[in-house]
C-alpha cells in the first residue's frame, strides 16, 4: 500500500492535475479480491484528497456509455473505442490502462455535469 501512495504522490506531483476520476466498486464473489481492491483504493482516496484533487466516481455502465454510446458493451468494444477516440495505433497490453483511459474519457464526456458525480 505505501507503494501505491507514493508512486501516485510521486505522479500528481509531476503532473499536477486538478482531478482524478475512479471506478465505483464491484464485485459479485471473490471477497479476498474485493478487500484488496477496496484496500488500495482507500490509498488511491486519501492520496487524491491529501494533494486536494477533486474526486469523480462512475459506475462501469456510466464508463462504458460514454465511451462506446452502449451501456453494456463489452471490453473489446471499449478497448476499440479508446483506440479510435485517442487516435492511437494500439493500445497498450494490460487492461487496466485500457480502462483508465476510459474513465478519463468519461470524466471529459461528463465534465459539464461533473458535480454530480464528485465524491
Amino acid at each position: 500500500m505505501e507503494k501505491i501512495y507514493t508512486d501516485l504522490n510521486n505522479i500528481i506531483n509531476t503532473y499536477k492535475p486538478d482531478a482524478m476520476s475512479i471506478e465505483e466498486l464491484f464485485f459479485n464473489n471473490n471477497a479476498k479480491t474485493a478487500i484488496n481492491v477496496a484496500q488500495a483504493r482507500g490509498v488511491i482516496l486519501i492520496t487524491a484528497r491529501i494533494n486536494k484533487l477533486d474526486i469523480f466516481e462512475y459506475t462501469p455502465l456510466q464508463i462504458k456509455q460514454a465511451v462506446t454510446g452502449y451501456g453494456r458493451a463489452d471490453k473489446m468494444q471499449v478497448q476499440r473505442m479508446v483506440k479510435m477516440i485517442l487516435n492511437t495505433e494500439k493500445l497498450p497490453k494490460l487492461d487496466d490502462i485500457t480502462d483508465s483511459m476510459a474513465i478519463a474519457i468519461c470524466h471529459a464526456h461528463s465534465s459539464k455535469f461533473s458535480s454530480q458525480f464528485k465524491l
